[in-house]
């Protein structure tokens, strides 16, 4: 197998354990986490002070998301959230509050207000990201769908440095996740039990 069927391999292989992971915990440590988060997020400067973050609302077992991007709002900040394009690129809308949410028929909950275009994420001064792990060295493992490589790519392209952080539960922080020439670092983990920050 060549270096990059390798890469793919491992990564489906850790995917597919962590995922497992995630569907054994219980529905409490899931509402535990999601309340732990939204301390641990306005609490990372960078967050907290941030006027427009992109976010994501959070779906099944992945941390939970929902009462931490209303805390930023509550708080001041312009929330971006995604919407899913045909091709699986994302384009974006300002978070509204709860009741302005609809579910899409990819299952996804998504903002209902106006879209502003692909380009709008390079307006953000941080990105909360999904995924299933990350490493020390800030290398992120997503699903595989490669809508935030996308995303991740065009704010490169556009010279954008937001703080990326990727959500996750404090034990998908693992010693090594296989990286591709694709895949872009992240600079923090925020996690129910902290925030975890990356020098590369």
């Amino acid at each position: 197998m060549n270096p990059a069927g390798e890469a793919q391999a491992r990564k489906s292989e850790l995917r597919a354990r962590l995922l497992r992971a995630r569907r054994g915990l219980s529905a409490q440590q899931r509402l535990a986490a999601s309340e732990a988060l939204v301390t641990t997020v306005l609490d990372l400067p960078p967050l907290a002070t941030a006027r427009v973050v992109a976010a994501y609302v959070s779906m099944g077992t992945e941390p939970g998301t929902r009462e931490l991007i209303e805390a930023l709002r509550n708080s001041g900040t312009r929330v971006l959230l995604p919407v899913l394009l045909p091709d699986n690129d994302l384009d974006w809308a300002v978070y509204q509050g709860p009741d302005a949410l609809e579910r899409t028929s990819r299952g996804l909950l998504e903002p209902t207000g106006e879209h502003l275009g692909p380009a709008t994420v390079t307006q953000a001064q941080a990105v909360l990201l999904p995924g299933l792990a990350v490493d020390g060295h800030g290398v992120r493992l997503g699903r595989g769908g490669g809508s935030y490589d996308r995303v991740l790519a065009r704010l490169e392209e556009a010279r954008a440095h937001p703080v990326l952080a990727v959500v996750l539960y404090a034990h998908e922080v693992v010693d090594a996740v296989p990286r591709e020439p694709h895949d872009h670092l992240v600079d923090a983990a925020v996690t129910p039990d902290g925030v975890l920050r990356f020098l590369h």
